[in-house]
């Protein structure tokens, strides 16, 4: 196989603001480069954390997107490691941020003995936040 690496993933929204801000203020990433106008599109922009990067694009003039749903094929979630759950939550939680998925009744939660939790960008995706990665 010659793949070296993942390059990027492309997350369409209809809240470009909305979702800019959560990526890069609550998030941390970094913007790249924003290009307005781009193919029809308001906005076509790239952000990065690391040598990880996402292209946030807006849909094209007069189209809609259909609305995101777990039940769709494809990619459920987005998942990143941190160095403590507990305290990504309070952080995420003291920017001003609510959107958190609840597990029974519960926002950070336990699978397989190992604490997560999943909070909902303005796009729709879930990001998961995980403080230890999955051993089999």
């Amino acid at each position: 196989m010659s793949i070296k690496m993942i390059h990027h993933i492309c997350i369409q929204t209809e809240k470009y603001e909305e979702s800019l801000d959560f990526y890069t203020r609550i998030l941390g990433f970094n913007i790249v480069s924003e290009t307005p106008n781009f193919h029809g599109r308001a906005y076509n922009t790239w952000i990065s954390f690391g040598d990880f990067m996402i292209e946030l694009q807006t849909p094209k003039e007069g189209e809609k997107f259909n609305k995101w749903s777990s039940l769709n094929a494809g990619p459920v979630h987005l998942a990143f490691m941190v160095d403590n759950v507990e305290k990504e939550y309070e952080r995420i939680k003291s920017l001003g941020y609510k959107d958190f998925k609840l597990k029974n009744g519960q926002v950070v939660y336990e699978v397989l003995g190992e604490s997560l939790f999943k909070i909902k960008a303005p796009e729709g995706t879930e990001i998961e936040m995980r403080d230890t990665d999955i051993t089999f």
